[in-house]
């Protein structure tokens, strides 16, 4: 396991912990979008919680690259919805922002 490895993950553990966490406590610059984008507000949790999984299993992934693997695969998974949900709403302006939080969570994966 190489130092760039452990650095990537680190980080996009991070910014998926950090994203999750920014919708439970209702961050307006994470929940203002999901109004706009037309997420139900019943979502928000489970969104966050998939978030803060994703980012738990990365960092476990570091002790058990399978957990690692499956982690990073779904947080891109996550992220490329989210951008499609961005891109549905007409929102273009804003699709960068779950493409950054997807780049992390790809590389990971690719520096395995």
């Amino acid at each position: 396991m190489s130092v760039t490895y452990v650095v990537v993950t680190s980080l996009a553990a991070f910014m998926a912990g950090f994203s999750g966490a920014s919708i439970f406590f209702r961050a307006g610059f994470v929940v203002d979008p999901l109004v706009e984008y037309g997420v139900p507000q019943s979502w928000w949790n489970l969104l966050g919680a998939a978030k803060v999984a994703g980012a738990a299993g990365l960092v476990a992934g570091l002790f058990l690259p399978v957990i690692g693997v499956l982690a990073a695969i779904g947080l891109v998974l996550y992220f490329a919805g989210a951008a499609i949900t961005v891109l549905r709403a007409r929102s273009f302006g804003h699709v960068q922002w779950p493409l950054i939080y997807m780049a992390p969570a790809a590389a990971s994966l690719f520096l395995l």
